[in-house]
């Protein structure tokens, strides 16, 4: 049984506000929107489970835990812990970050474009690594941490930073892509871990903002490159069967259909201006269905983000699998990247064509006299992979992602197709299933 961790960035602060820079600088508390989303995320959860609930101890997550922590049912003690404080930045504490900018520009610079590599020299002459040590003590807490809930539900109240380190180390995402992870205040994450630290662990969703009325996580700025919505199609018979459908066209079913209304009405407010989609017909539906709000889009098809192809898996039972193909089906679920399908296709193969289609799409829509935003929607496997390659994983990571029928990732690429990208939300289900928790069926791919 898998040990589910939920993460929680704390809400808005006084510093936040004014966007000076907090570090470990203890001073800042919660703003009046700052407790009134804490009370939002206390609502979200209130009706799950808690067995561990762990914060950072400076005031403005501490702050932000107890207000969750009124609102749950028979929930533990709040332990708060020093392997949860924020980046320690202390050249540019109770700065603004506009003086940062100017005063530490070169340095600046670095933080933002090489975050592990990034150091400050110190008045004793130290370097000081500050995102390395962050990803350093984000281990240490899982290791020490995550031993003691086996199957059980962790709940955690930090920071922007130690937050992304935490989702990054658990995972085995490098420290260079610690700016490609967005956290807004107040934002819910969930990670699903098999066994302990270093076992495989799976990103159920990131950077969830729905309980705070916000759908998708805004663009701050105005930028060179896209923002994506990458939906996986809604349900069909054989999802609900679990059957292996790869390649075979199979459409949507009533629920596969409900599910591209929720997400249609989920998308509502937001300003398309392109929608690319498989070729195949349920992905093809269900971006259909989404467009009806959008009547003036013309939607795009593509052959190179169509399903992985399993062969002879196809329509297939895992039942049928391992009797046909004894261990094979194992191999598939524990070293996914090692698995040719028999007269299909492997990962590496997936891999390829999803991401030179993702490519040419980020490409035609960068360096516009505007923000563009457009849906792509695909399959699961393609889903994933995309995801994988964006977080600088690799196929093996296969099953670190999770995207649920109807899901909608956010990607933004603030510097165009030659700028590292920006996930601002992954695997949103909300308006599937009413909560933070994906209840979305597993189903076959």
């Amino acid at each position: 049984m898998a040990t589910r961790v939920i993460i929680v960035r704390h809400g808005q602060s006084t510093y936040n506000a004014k966007k000076m820079i907090q570090g470990r600088c203890d001073e800042s508390v919660l703003t009046e929107k700052g407790i009134a989303d804490a009370q939002a995320v206390g609502n979200a959860l209130k009706g799950v489970s808690i067995d561990g609930f762990y914060c950072s101890p400076l005031q403005r997550a501490k702050q932000t835990a107890e207000t969750i922590h009124s609102y749950l049912d028979n929930a533990p003690a709040l332990q708060p812990t020093e392997n949860l404080m924020e980046v320690d930045l202390p050249l540019w504490e109770k700065l603004r970050k506009d003086e940062v900018t100017v005063k530490y520009a070169e340095d600046y610079r670095a933080w933002k474009e090489q975050p592990h590599e990034f150091k400050m020299v110190l008045a004793d002459g130290t370097e000081h690594y500050p995102v390395l040590a962050l990803y350093e003590q984000a281990k240490q807490f899982w290791q020490s941490t995550i031993p003691q809930y086996q199957g059980k539900t962790l709940l955690i109240v930090a920071h922007n930073g130690i937050n992304r380190c935490l989702l990054m180390s658990a995972v085995g995402i490098n420290p260079d892509r610690y700016h490609s992870i967005q956290q807004s205040n107040c934002c819910v994450n969930i990670l699903n871990f098999s066994g302990g630290f270093g076992d495989s662990v799976q990103i159920e969703s990131l950077n969830q903002t729905s309980h705070l009325d916000i759908p998708i996580p805004s663009t701050r700025n105005p930028h060179a490159g896209p923002r994506l919505l990458l939906v996986r199609h809604g349900e069909t018979q054989w999802n609900k069967e679990s059957r292996f459908q790869g390649i075979r066209d199979i459409p949507l079913n009533e629920n596969g259909k409900a599910q591209g209304g929720k997400a249609r009405d989920f998308l509502k407010d937001v300003s398309l201006d392109f929608a690319v989609t498989s070729s195949m017909s349920r992905p093809k539906e269900t971006a259909e269905i989404i467009l009806e709000n959008h009547p003036d889009i013309t939607l795009e098809t593509t052959t190179e983000l169509i399903e992985i192809c399993h062969g002879l898996w196809e329509g297939k039972l895992e039942s049928e699998i391992e009797a046909g193909f004894p261990g094979m089906l194992q191999q598939w679920k524990d070293a996914p990247e090692t698995v040719q399908m028999p007269e299909g296709e492997n990962l590496q193969q997936v891999w390829d064509r999803a991401i030179a289609a993702w490519q040419k799409i980020v490409e035609q829509y960068s360096n516009s006299d505007r923000n563009r935003t457009g849906i792509v929607v695909a399959h699961d496997a393609i889903n994933k992979v995309i995801v994988c390659y964006l977080l600088g994983l690799k196929p093996a990571n296969f099953w670190n992602i999770k995207q649920g029928n109807g899901a909608v990732t956010v990607i933004d690429y603030p510097k165009g197709a030659s700028g590292k990208p920006v996930l601002q939300a992954i695997n949103l289900t909300s308006h599937l299933s009413g909560g933070v928790l994906d209840k979305t069926a597993a189903g076959a791919l």
